[in-house]
């Protein structure tokens, strides 16, 4: 992290701009701040490239995979730029850590206690990754972040859909030299094989400091480079040999001999909630609290010096759904800019015949908890507890943090022009650490039209409003269609009230204009 320079400017969309972390092929990279005081890495977008005739439709891809890939071991896109903004840019959660990179190079390779976790925790994310439907194609020592924590999988600035080779260019060498697949190298189509190549070629600058095809010091030109990479066996010196056997096949030439992410997983055992903590150098958990430091003294520096406008009473708006079908009301604070933010499930679009027919379905979350047990619970006129009678909290509890999921039975028999005709109703809600005034949180849904195939679901910003007891309060202050080649538009606005009756489960019932077909329950993702 190093200060702004002359001629930095203060802030890019709407976010202050508060140091530097770096630059990269893309473009530079800013930590910025939200207003209620959020910490950002804000990565703008080389001029020259963004002049490119396709650019705008891969930085779009960009955000889409980024968007996809949600777990403990990434980090989630909090904003981007509109089309035509310049220059333009993409906002996503700060890890105040070390890479592995800048880490290895400072203090030298880790032990091997140190290497078997990164391993562990690393597979877990390519596991991940996968699942999502994602290749990163950029697994190197500089996108991998050591938080205290655990480490964190970062940039998917060049991933493509698994699924998608329309995307990808052959003759086109994509990825960091050293780290990337023979497959790669030769500009090939890469799929998810490669990040396990490239994910065991981090374990070996991990356990040596160097790539497995360079000898320690060495450098090479591109080429020469590239044809190690290709024709010659890796460099595996210095591996420990517990290790040696597992990373030697994640190296192989061909991918179809290599293990596959899950493969992998098994193969190194699950990593344990404290192993990290045990296995990491204490003079990393130093250097990560000395940044988390640095990062508190230059969000408290930047505070604002007017307090942000408190967030409104839950009563009005929740008595504003009363009648379903009312559209809902403005956000009671100011709303977040644009609204282009990722997020999470609610809103249904649907277009019949030649008509197009937007259906607004808002889903309010309600868990049915406590009091008598045939008692249903209020209706959205029903008069909300009193702010007497609420909880002054102003931070998300640990126990909300993570992935939530669901899917419903969606709409199959409905009529096809005054609702839509659907299938599964999937929503996936995840919830970040945050307080009062902070965009904590993304909510998607995914239901597909029977007649079309057309994904009608809508994908919105979470900003925690209130908390009381278990209950908690989000508005959801930005919202776009989860394909975003969609053509309707997404309400915004929407009140949400979640309560958590048990652990890892959250019972839904709807407030206000309901979501038909809707998942009635959610559990957590582990």
């Amino acid at each position: 992290m190093e200060s702004l320079r002359p001629g930095d400017p203060p802030e890019i969309g709407g976010y202050r701009l508060l140091a530097r972390l770096g630059a990269g092929g893309m473009g530079e990279v800013f930590l910025a701040r939200t207003a209620s005081g959020r910490p950002l890495a804000l990565k703008t977008v080389h001029r020259d490239l963004s002049l490119e005739p396709d650019f705008a439709e891969r930085f779009d891809r960009e955000i889409r995979a980024n968007d996809r890939v949600r777990c403990a071991w990434t980090v989630s896109v909090v904003d981007f730029s509109p089309p035509g903004s310049s220059p333009q840019w993409l906002a996503t959660e700060y890890i105040a850590a070390p890479s592995l990179g800048d880490w290895v190079s400072r203090y030298g390779p880790l032990a091997e206690p140190a290497l078997w976790c990164l391993a562990r925790e690393l597979s877990a994310a390519l596991v991940t990754v996968r699942a999502a439907g994602v290749v990163h194609r950029d697994i190197k020592p500089a996108n991998v972040l050591l938080g205290a924590q655990r480490p964190f999988l970062i940039d998917f600035g060049i991933a493509r859909a698994v699924r998608d080779p329309r995307h990808t260019r052959t003759g086109t060498v994509v990825g960091t030299p050293g780290y990337l697949a023979p497959e790669q190298a030769t500009g090939a189509v890469a799929s998810a094989p490669a990040d396990v190549f490239s994910l065991a070629a981090v374990l070996v600058y991990a356990a040596t400091g160097r790539s497995p095809f360079l000898a320690g010091g060495e450098e090479l030109s591109l080429p020469a480079l590239l044809y190690r990479i290709v024709h010659d066996e890796p460099r595996l010196d210095g591996v420990p040999d517990s290790l040696l056997p597992l990373v030697r096949a994640c190296l192989a030439k061909d991918p179809a001999l290599r293990p596959t992410a899950e493969e992998v997983r098994a193969r190194l055992g699950a990593a344990e909630e404290e192993d990290w903590l045990r296995a990491v150098p204490p003079a990393l958990l130093e250097e990560t609290g000395r940044r988390e430091a640095e990062l508190r003294r230059l969000l408290a520096d930047a505070q604002p010096p007017t307090p942000a406008v408190p967030p409104a009473p839950l009563s009005e708006p929740a008595r504003a759904f009363a009648a379903p079908g009312t559209p809902p009301p403005p956000p009671a604070v100011p709303e977040r800019r644009r609204g282009r933010l990722p997020s999470r499930p609610r809103v249904l679009g649907a277009v019949a015949g030649a008509a197009a027919l937007a259906v607004a379905v808002t889903l309010a979350v309600r868990l049915l908890g406590g009091g008598d047990g045939d008692a249903a619970a209020p209706s959205a006129s029903a008069t909300p507890s009193s702010p007497a009678q609420q909880s002054s909290a102003s931070a998300l509890p640990a126990a909300w943090v993570g992935t939530w999921s669901g899917v419903g039975s969606g709409t199959p028999g409905a009529d096809g022009i005054t609702q839509a005709r659907t299938g599964e109703f999937a929503v996936t809600v995840t919830l970040n650490a945050g307080a009062v005034g902070d965009i904590v949180g993304r909510q998607v849904s995914d239901l597909k039209e029977l007649s079309t195939g057309r994904n009608l679901g809508c994908t919105e910003a979470l900003e925690l409003r209130q908390i009381s007891r278990n209950s908690v309060v989000f508005a959801a202050v930005t919202s776009h269609p989860t394909d975003r080649a969609a053509s309707f538009d997404c309400p915004r606005g929407n009140l949400y009230v979640l309560t958590m009756a048990e652990p890892d489960r959250l019972t839904l019932e709807s407030e206000g204009a309901q979501s038909a077909g809707a998942p009635d329950t959610l559990t957590r993702r582990h």
